[in-house]
């Protein structure tokens, strides 16, 4: 096996390890929040208000978290994960005690390097590059 695929299997079990563990650490709970009809009491970063924030973060990490799962937009979806992740360590978990901080640390790191690297060769990206590339 070359270098090249095994580059891609490590970008694919990378993948879906950190697509799956955003949606069960943090959007899946949002998602259920946002559907629970109760009042939505949330972070408002940009003065858009709890509701639209809440549904810009479950967006980011229910729906692009999936794309990179199966590597479709890749490089796109890690955009808004990114500031999303960028958000968390730089205004909501800053100060806080470092577990917290660690977690979306980790998570805006790997999606960094998502956007950064690509989704590999085991992706509907790489699949039909000359549509979906940056």
């Amino acid at each position: 096996m070359n270098a090249n695929v095994q580059s891609s299997y490590g970008l694919l079990v990378g993948r879906l390890a950190f697509g799956f563990a955003m949606i069960k650490v943090h959007g899946w709970g949002k998602l259920m929040r946002l559907f629970s009809g109760e009042e939505i009491q949330f972070f408002d970063f940009m003065g858009l208000g709890s509701t639209i924030s809440l549904g810009l973060a479950t967006f980011a990490e229910v729906i692009c978290a999936l794309l990179i799962m199966i590597g479709w937009y890749t490089r796109w979806a890690a955009l808004p994960l990114i500031f999303t992740m960028g958000v968390v360590v730089l205004v909501v978990d800053y100060g806080e005690p470092f577990r917290e901080f660690e977690k979306a640390f980790l998570f805006l790191a790997y999606f960094i390097s998502v956007l950064l690297t690509g989704p590999g060769k085991f992706s509907i990206d790489h699949r039909f590059r000359k549509t979906t590339s940056f």
